[in-house]
């Protein structure tokens, strides 16, 4: 049967996650094709809310995979560290669970500050997709925020300050993966981009500095900097513009890496934790 045959025409309801960020995507069943109209409803969904919940999902890798490309071309993992699939060069495990005294995932414990996905390369990922399948009792909650609402809310004279200018991000996952680290190594990765990038998309401003990888705003004494960036970071960690998902297995997480952040709390590394994930590849942020 060809793939358009086998698609099938589903509606999509959407329900609110929190005032500022996300909806949850019901009456979807991802394992089957979606037509193109449920299709552009959902990523229409995701261009005004900025992330997706899908919950009761059964999902194979493949399956995850091809819902993913719809999207856009799909990035390779970038940091093996025991969390690649050997199927899907575009898949990655976040796991604590160890084989033969090996991790199976990357990220394995512990909390993890807000950040945006791989801003520390030219093309930063546009969207990331979590699927939920061994999970803590509690613990190991995602916090999504809102950077549309945290670029708009800014003080006026601040925003005018920052509109044109550029940051540096960078990120040490040997030294630093969850928490900042002031012993960054020379050779880690980093990118420069705008404090403010556009969303490609919406056309709108999105707050792009993060507390665990922006280093430094270009062409700042390092204090004046430092104090910036400290202000820029609480103010984006604002309850006000966040959703914290309590993961239940079986949960697809969708989001946009352009206008979102998100943290991650503490859970008991006792206990087991094992997400699959994949990446749609973005654009030079502008």
């Amino acid at each position: 049967m060809s793939t358009v045959a086998a698609q099938r025409t589903q509606i999509p309801r959407l329900r609110p996650l929190a005032p500022q960020i996300g909806v949850e995507i019901q009456d979807i069943d991802l394992s089957q094709a979606l037509d193109e109209n449920s299709f552009r409803t959902i990523e229409q969904a995701w261009f005004d809310h900025g992330i997706l919940l899908f919950r009761n999902q059964q999902l194979s890798e493949d399956q995850q995979v091809e819902f993913a490309r719809r999207f856009g071309e799909l990035g390779k993992v970038l940091h093996q560290h025991g969390g690649g699939s050997a199927h899907h060069p575009c898949v990655m495990f976040i796991s604590n669970i160890r084989e033969n005294g090996q991790l199976i995932g990357a990220l394995p414990d512990g909390e993890m500050m807000f950040h945006s996905d791989q801003c520390y390369m030219q093309r930063p990922s546009a969207a990331a997709m979590l699927y939920g399948i061994e999970l803590p009792s509690k613990g190991g909650n995602t916090i999504f925020a809102n950077m549309y609402a945290a670029w708009d809310s800014l003080p006026q004279s601040l925003r005018q300050l920052l509109e044109h200018s550029r940051a540096v991000n960078v990120y040490d996952y040997d030294n630093a993966a969850t928490q900042r680290s002031e012993s960054v190594r020379a050779d880690a990765p980093r990118a420069t981009h705008p404090v403010a990038r556009t969303h490609p998309a919406t056309g709108r401003k999105a707050l792009y500095v993060n507390r665990l990888m922006t280093e430094s705003i270009v062409g700042l004494p390092p204090a004046q900097s430092r104090a910036v960036l400290d202000q820029l970071f609480d103010h984006a960690e604002n309850p006000a513009f966040q959703y914290e998902h309590i993961w239940r297995k079986g949960d697809l997480m969708l989001w946009d890496n352009r206008c979102t952040q998100h943290a991650r709390t503490d859970f008991d590394a006792s206990e087991r934790r094992l997400l699959r994930r994949c990446v749609v590849l973005g654009e030079i942020p502008q």
